[in-house]
């Protein structure tokens, strides 16, 4: 590339910024203090000098039972917050014995049939004392509700509960496909969750909407910023259509982004996304709670980013990509392990994962001082410009009729993937440096120690949940079946009916596919 820079963006990085980049740049409007509006510096005033972000280690894998223990070792080693990933078949709507789920059961997360396995997931953890993340999406609704029920059976309040569901559907249309039904019934589930946690889990987190997937598809930093803010758009409009207030809901919503090795775009780019954010909600909506106008925001190191070769360069990688989310003042961190290229991690991969945390956290001054690249020419320059590029994205957006619409039209997935074959080309032809791969190679590596997956995981499971259908009231079941369809076929509020069908030990399948018979299954379209 010469002396030419550009940001993953796609815009020119200068080689020397002054003050003529800062154009019409006025400090007090679009920095003002952290804490306060537009909260580009930052959403608390204090940020980390009170206490660090949380750190969470996203983990989940084969039995709940094995889950179980990975997250008492976790917490154990220091991590303070649980985050439980779940395997596809949960993921999409299916018990582990249905035919699709053949051989993917426990392994990308965690299986979860019933009530029962989220009780034992969790068992020996008290629920009233921890934050939780749960990473799913069409069925978040009836995860949170095992959840609440698992807490329940442990005797905690849901008013108690603190946690988050990412409960974000439309990004998986977008960039990852773990959807289940079409977009509007979708929408119609998340306002419903919306209302029902309002009312019952008013400490958790209705939704995570995520630009982090988008990310690892291949979307640019503006990319990732602009599509999961229209989501977020479309998303508010969904619940005060159903007749909730901006201001009853609002605080509880968060978002989840990537974070890269690119340091300074990283940083400009959380900065930017808080500022604009604070407007949409302000200025579109009409929000006069700042906690409804604050982004706030989980952060995940670049899984794309890692390599299979010379994995331990990962440990460095990584270590960038955290420095970039906690300088960009992110609430929540997860570290990606060494290894992931390669395989889920070891408890020792994931402990070196959340050793880098707790080093930046206690043995550096990142926590020292708030937003400390505030005013520097370079970083509110990138600031502005990735404002101006996300604005862009979303008056295309709104010509085109909203989120939504655009999905429908395959636009945002069609501009991703213009922008991952971009980045391919240029690391193909060494105009991007990946070290261990299109530079500084080095023959083959031992292979380190992997986790690795019993297949017979999946028959133990299936002969689990079907213990449970033998010990359960059919016939109760059944009858709360049918209010989820009565509920599904009305206006009514969706989860109460679910949960009691979930507490009748319903399984998960079971609930999704009276939602199936009655919204049916989303089909993308092809715009190719």
């Amino acid at each position: 590339m010469g002396d030419e820079h550009t940001s993953i963006s796609g815009f020119p990085i200068e080689a020397v910024y002054g003050p003529d980049h800062l154009g019409d740049f006025d400090a007090e409007v679009q920095l003002g203090e952290p804490g306060s509006f537009p909260f580009t510096r930052g959403i608390y005033p204090n940020m980390y000098r009170g206490r660090p972000w949380t750190m969470r280690q996203y983990a989940g894998m084969s039995t709940a039972a094995e889950s179980n223990r990975r997250y008492k070792y976790l917490l154990e080693q220091g991590t303070t917050g649980l985050s439980v990933a779940f395997d596809l078949p949960t993921q999409m709507g299916y018990d582990s014995g249905a035919e699709l789920a053949a051989g993917e059961v426990g392994k990308v997360g965690v299986a979860i049939d019933t009530v029962e396995d989220m009780i034992a997931l969790f068992d020996g953890i008290p629920l009233g004392d921890v934050s939780t993340s749960m990473t799913i999406n069409a069925p978040a609704s009836l995860l949170l509700l095992m959840y609440e029920i698992a807490a329940e059976e442990q005797g905690v309040a849901a008013d108690r509960l603190r946690g988050t569901i990412q409960n974000d559907v439309l990004k998986e249309y977008i960039a990852r496909g773990t959807y289940i039904y079409p977009p509007a019934p979708s929408l119609r589930l998340i306002a419903d969750t919306f209302a029902y946690c309002a009312q019952t889990l008013p400490r958790f987190n209705t939704i995570s909407i995520s630009g982090y997937h988008m990310g690892e598809a291949g979307a640019t930093p503006v990319q990732e910023i602009a599509f999961p803010l229209a989501d977020a758009i479309a998303y508010v409009e969904a619940a005060l259509a159903a007749g909730l207030d901006v201001d009853a809901f609002a605080p509880r919503l968060s978002f989840f982004f990537v974070a890269r090795s690119t340091l300074l775009e990283e940083i400009a780019k959380f900065r930017a996304a808080r500022r604009l954010w604070a407007g949409i909600m302000r200025d579109r909506f009409g929000a006069t709670d700042p906690k409804s106008q604050m982004l706030r925001f989980h952060t995940q190191t670049a899984g794309v980013q890692l390599t299979a070769q010379q994995p331990e360069v990962n440990l460095v990688r990584v270590t960038i990509q955290a420095l970039a989310a906690t300088l960009g003042g992110t609430q929540s961190l997860h570290t990606n392990s060494f290894d992931e290229a390669l395989a889920l991690p070891t408890e020792k991969s994931a402990r070196l994962a959340l050793r880098t945390q707790q080093v930046i956290a206690h043995e550096t001054d990142v926590t020292a001082t708030v937003d400390p690249f505030a005013g520097s020419y370079a970083i509110e320059a990138m600031t502005d410009r990735i404002e101006a590029e996300v604005q862009a994205y979303l008056d295309r957006i709104d010509e085109m009729g909203g989120a939504v619409a655009a999905i429908e039209e395959g636009y945002q997935k069609s501009e991703i993937e213009h922008s991952a074959y971009d980045l391919a080309k240029e690391i193909d032809a060494e105009q991007r440096i990946v070290v261990g791969v299109n530079r500084y190679q080095q023959g083959p590596d031992p292979q380190p120690d992997l986790l690795r997956i019993d297949e017979q995981i999946q028959v133990d499971q299936i002969a689990r949940t079907d213990a449970v259908k033998v010990a359960r009231d059919q016939a109760t079941v059944d009858a709360a079946l049918s209010e989820v369809r009565a509920a599904a076929q009305s206006d009514d509020n969706l989860l109460p009916p679910m949960r009691s069908a979930l507490q009748a030990r319903a399984t998960l399948q079971e609930v999704c596919d009276v939602l199936r018979d009655e919204y049916g299954s989303y089909i993308p379209r092809d715009v190719f």
